[in-house]
């Protein structure tokens, strides 16, 4: 990782939470930012640290995690740029409720609560993005509990396959996720998982290469999973 960040002035890219901004503004939040990396296995932040920063994330990509007191985890989200991740606990000053993880090398501008709160006061619309990011994230919480009633384990592998595979329109789209921390987001063991990984590699869906996971038929994993068509 040669740990460069983008240019300054389109550091901010694509991130939602800051489209509506002056340039000058933004200018202001990017002088406001400090540069991080993160190595890969490397923790951004655990369950109960200081919610003291916004992440931007630049490049990589970062699971977002509960940990049980047997110490099981259970993932979330797998969040890529230019997402954002931190903002519930800059909201309410709270510790962080969640757990962050990098599993590619990162790059990302962390922004104090302080520059935060400061931008919110002064620039409001910057709250309609807030309340879209929380509400997709309620949104995705909500079909995530619907999804351990209503979908048998190979359908909630189907479906976390479809969701990391994101917007990608391409024929074979090749996923950077173990088994284990596949499990961890359908919600399984890792023996169970690996059984339907097995399942659908012998149905031609998918094939396995190492600590990675090759999609071949990303329709019939939206089919298995009881998802819509595109």
């Amino acid at each position: 990782m040669d740990g460069r960040l983008p240019d300054p002035g389109d550091a901010l890219s694509g991130v939602d939470m800051f489209a509506g901004l002056e340039p000058e503004v933004r200018q202001r939040v990017i002088a406001a930012a400090v540069p991080r990396t993160y190595r890969k296995g490397q923790l951004l932040f655990v369950e109960n640290d200081p919610g003291e920063s916004l992440i931007l994330l630049k490049r990589g990509a970062v699971a977002v995690f509960r940990t049980a007191p047997t110490g099981e985890r259970a993932v979330l989200s797998v969040v890529r740029p230019p997402d954002v991740l931190g903002e519930v606990s800059l909201l309410d000053g709270s510790a962080r409720s969640l757990s962050a993880e990098a599993i590619e090398d990162c790059t990302a501008l962390a922004l104090s609560r302080g520059a935060f709160m400061e931008l919110v006061h002064s620039n409001p619309k910057i709250l309609d993005a807030v309340m879209r990011s929380l509400g997709q994230l309620i949104r995705r919480l909500t079909e995530q509990n619907a999804d351990h009633v209503f979908l048998d384990l190979p359908g909630r592998v189907a479906k976390t396959l479809v969701r990391l595979a994101g917007e990608s329109q391409a024929p074979m789209i090749t996923i950077e996720l173990n088994q284990s921390q596949l499990a961890e987001m359908a919600g399984g063991s890792r023996q169970s998982v690996n059984q339907a990984i097995g399942s659908f590699a012998s149905r031609g869906w998918l094939r396995t290469e190492g600590r990675r996971i090759v999609v071949t038929d990303l329709a019939a994993l939206r089919r298995r999973a009881g998802m819509p068509e595109r």
